[in-house]
């Protein structure tokens, strides 16, 4: 992802998040933490063949941790496989990063999201009580240990 990414990334935002969705400084922010030696965020979109972004995905590390942020995949795009190859890919980053583990939090009551979590080795592993608002929705916290053998032999293709 790079900067002029932001306003489509926003879109899709927008739209799976309407509640809840990040601010244009929000992605500022993290993809100012994103390039150069000291990096410690990989953030990626995902093309549709006419250029539109369908997908995008965060991870940032601190130490040997790392956290995905945020994976979102247009409602068009669900059930393809995007979803996974932009996990992938920030596994891959984590692995890049050093991190002996990957932690996330996903909606209770995001099950589609939870079962592709629970595909690449994440665990649950708590809650966080009225982490989304609003609505008050619970949090499931997920953990992942080793990353890097999580996507030992996948491959992104296209």
């Amino acid at each position: 992802m790079r900067w002029w990414d932001i306003d489509p990334v926003l879109e899709l935002e927008k739209d799976l998040f309407p509640e809840d969705a990040w601010s244009r400084g929000m992605f500022w922010s993290e993809l100012a933490h994103a390039r150069g030696p000291e990096a410690t965020r990989r953030y990626v979109v995902a093309e549709s063949p006419g250029h539109r972004i369908v997908a995008y995905g965060g991870l940032a590390a601190a130490g040997d941790i790392g956290d995905v942020q945020t994976i979102a995949v247009a409602r068009g795009q669900w059930g393809t496989g995007l979803g996974a190859r932009l996990l992938t890919e920030l596994l891959r980053a984590a692995t890049a990063f050093e991190c002996a583990e990957v932690m996330l939090e996903c909606r209770v009551d995001n099950v589609r999201a939870q079962k592709l979590y629970e595909r690449f080795g994440f665990e649950p592993i708590g809650f966080r009580r009225g982490y989304y608002q609003p609505g008050n929705i619970d949090a499931l916290v997920m953990r992942l240990q080793d990353p890097s053998a999580s996507v030992q032999g996948t491959e992104i293709h296209g």
